[in-house]
């Protein structure tokens, strides 16, 4: 069974260096899961008892290994605010949760593959892990980042189709080329004849050579439609969760207006600031009363001298109401509040618009499953409280 376990191993290993950051490894994901899928053949053909068992943890070992080792950050960052003990248990979420949802896909492929061809088992195998992999995109403990195509993202030569298929188009790819090759390995082993494995062999090649060779092809003769604009980015270099409690909101204002205006020009179109750039203490601004607030008149007239400029900005901003209009909405005296993460697009003149953000990040922006968690909220208000409920 050890080598079972060693094989698992390896695809983790294969799986985390062809993931980013790492440089020009993506392909290693064409193979990546061949290992697991020959170590979880050699089980359902094996003697071994608990065989469903055995494939969930197999699985489980690839998943638990090759996050943990590519998205170790999330503890680092969380440490940064947080006890080690309590940024280590938050850690396991995203460690641990999306490996028991893919082992969870590789047990149901088990089951599959009792009672139907080895075909039809992998075509279900693919649709378990897009299915996984959809539900992880959008519940409230998203975590999208680990969704398979993406891990050619710094090989983005390679996958130019991707805006017809969008990133589930790549995990599609990556699985079916996987499948080849371990089908293609099977073959030689089982003994079948040379042409059928040379088949296999031919079909999975040009699986991998004509999207690539095309996608090669549209990089390297596209051409972008040019329409110039001049417009300003500005990133003050200042702590994310610092900012909150050393700098004043008004101080924090200005200093984007003097760096805006130390490089803006007459025909500046955009000014584009960070994430909560336009703060306020709890609960943020009021968006139905914003234009007659102050910081609304400061910017104006930052404004003032750039006929074509605009003010694209997070802010901090609520919305009240007299019932509880929203899932999100919590009590705020009689009335009640919504909090949001938003961005808001100033004009020169009275318009505004805001937008609010709706993938929220799990604990800092969002409280997950708020009612049967509500017992862990103490912890999560070390990051400064949610405004997702």
């Amino acid at each position: 069974m050890k080598h079972l376990y060693l094989q698992a191993l390896l695809s983790a290993a294969l799986l985390w260096l062809a993931w980013p950051p790492i440089p020009y490894t993506a392909p290693l994901l064409w193979v990546a899961f061949v290992p697991l899928l020959l170590a979880l053949e050699s089980v359902m053909r094996g003697n071994y008892q608990k065989k469903g068992t055995k494939v969930f943890l197999l699985g489980g070992l690839t998943g638990v290994v090759w996050n943990t080792a590519s998205i170790y950050w999330v503890f680092n960052a969380m440490n940064a605010v947080m006890p080690v003990y309590a940024a280590a248990f938050v850690a396991l979420i995203p460690f641990g949760l999306a490996a028991f949802l893919m082992a969870l896909a590789f047990r149901l492929y088990y089951q599959l593959r009792k009672r139907h061809s080895i075909g039809i088992s992998l075509v279900g195998l693919v649709c378990f892990w897009i299915a996984y992999e959809y539900l992880h995109q959008t519940w409230d403990l998203a975590f999208p980042w680990m969704t398979l195509g993406n891990g050619f993202a710094s090989t983005h030569q390679l996958v130019q189709w991707y805006e017809y298929t969008g990133v589930y188009g790549g995990t599609v790819w990556l699985w079916a080329v996987n499948c080849g090759v371990f089908l293609a390995i099977l073959a030689a082993k089982d003994g079948f004849a040379r042409s059928r494995r040379y088949a296999l062999w031919g079909s999975t090649a040009a699986l991998v050579a004509l999207p690539s060779l095309w996608s090669i092809w549209r990089y390297a003769t596209y051409e972008e439609h040019e329409n110039p604009s001049n417009v300003v980015i500005v990133q003050p270099n200042v702590d994310p969760y610092g900012k909150f409690s050393f700098i004043a909101p008004e101080e924090q204002l200005e200093n984007l207006i003097q760096l805006s205006k130390s490089v803006a020009q007459p025909n500046t179109e955009f000014f584009v600031w960070p994430e909560t750039a336009i703060a306020h203490p709890p609960p943020g601004y009021d968006e139905g009363e914003f234009l007659g607030h102050p910081a609304f008149q400061q910017l104006q007239q930052f404004l003032s001298p750039y006929k074509n400029g605009n003010i694209l900005s997070g802010i901090e901003s609520y919305r009240l109401y007299n019932e509880q209009q929203t899932p999100t909405a919590r009590p705020w005296g009689k009335d009640y509040l919504d909090v949001f993460n938003a961005a808001i697009l100033i004009e020169n003149s009275a318009k505004l618009q805001f937008y609010h953000k709706s993938k929220l990040v799990a604990g800092v922006e969002q409280f997950p499953f708020g009612g049967a968690l509500a017992f862990m909220k103490p912890l999560f208000s070390a990051f400064g409280g949610t405004t997702g409920g």
